[in-house]
Order: C-alpha cells, then structure tokens, then sequence
C-alpha cells in the first residue's frame, strides 16, 4: 500500500471541504457529466489521497484495539480484513459525493479539458510530484507563517512604541 503523507491528506481534505463549502451555481450534472469529474479527480491524483484514508483509520482501531487486548488481534485482524469490501464502498461515495462538487461548479466540456491536460505528459508528470510538492508547501508554509507572525508582532511593537506604548 501506497502511504500517503498525513500533510498531504490533510490538505486533500481542506480541498475537498472548502469545495464542499464554496457557493457557486451548479451545473446538471447528467451521467458523462459526472464521469467527467470522475476522471478528473483520479486523473488529477486527488481520488489518489483517498486510497490511504480508511487504511490508516483500520490501522488506528487495530494499534488501539490490539494495544489493550493483544489476546484479539488476529481475530481483529480477520474483521478488519472482511471490512475491507465495506471500505472501499465508502472511498467510492467519497469519490462519487467529490465528482458532484466538481460537476456542480465546472461544466463537462471543462472538465473534459481538464481531463485532457492530466492525461497529457506533463499533466501526468504533475500529478506524479504533486504529493511531494504538497508537503513541501505545507513546511513552507508553517514556516512562512511563523516568520509573518514575528514580523507583524515586531512591527506593531515599533509602531506602538512611536505611540508611547511598550509592548
């Protein structure tokens, strides 16, 4: 199994919510419509951070689970196992419920472009570094927000101090 990165799944989370959230008008989304989105979130590699989701959830309950009671862990481990079918059916609804955000907000000819370009090589090549490009703008990013934080709080500390306050 593939493990994705928990900065990556987190951040394919906040995508997924914040176009979950976003209010824009719809658009029908007939059948090809939504299979349009469909192929846009696997070929885009998003539908690619749902893989590891449930997986690293089973594993939780077992390493929870089996930490207490080690005398249940290979009947845990049958369950979790025979859970498994049930599992992937719920990827698939987060897949399907994601394809209807898509669909909402971009039409099939849209997305068939989009579709197009991830199928091209250099569409290909970015889904291909986009996990390593996600953690590396999530470090980025903690750390550019760290410096933001120590530059407004030296800033307003200056700007205070010209006003006669010392912070």
């Amino acid at each position: 199994m593939t493990r994705v990165p928990f900065r990556s799944l987190t951040l394919a989370a906040a995508a997924v919510a914040g176009l979950a959230l976003a209010t824009v008008p719809g658009h029908a989304q007939s059948p090809s419509h939504l299979e349009a989105a469909r192929e846009v979130l696997i070929g885009s590699g998003i539908s690619r951070s749902f893989d590891a989701i449930a997986p690293q959830f089973a594993d939780q309950v077992r390493q929870t689970f089996a930490a207490t009671r080690p005398e249940i862990a290979k009947d845990l481990d049958e369950v979790l196992a025979a859970l498994k079918p049930e599992l992937d059916k719920q990827r698939e609804d987060l897949v399907n419920t994601t394809a209807r955000l898509f669909a909402a907000r971009l039409s099939e000819p849209e997305l068939r472009e989009v579709s197009r370009f991830f199928s091209s090589p250099a569409g290909k090549r970015y889904v291909e570094v986009q996990p390593v490009m996600l953690d590396s703008m999530f470090n980025e990013m903690q750390a550019w927000s760290q410096k933001l934080s120590e530059f407004i709080v030296a800033r307003v500390r200056e700007e205070m101090k010209k006003k006669g306050h010392t912070l």
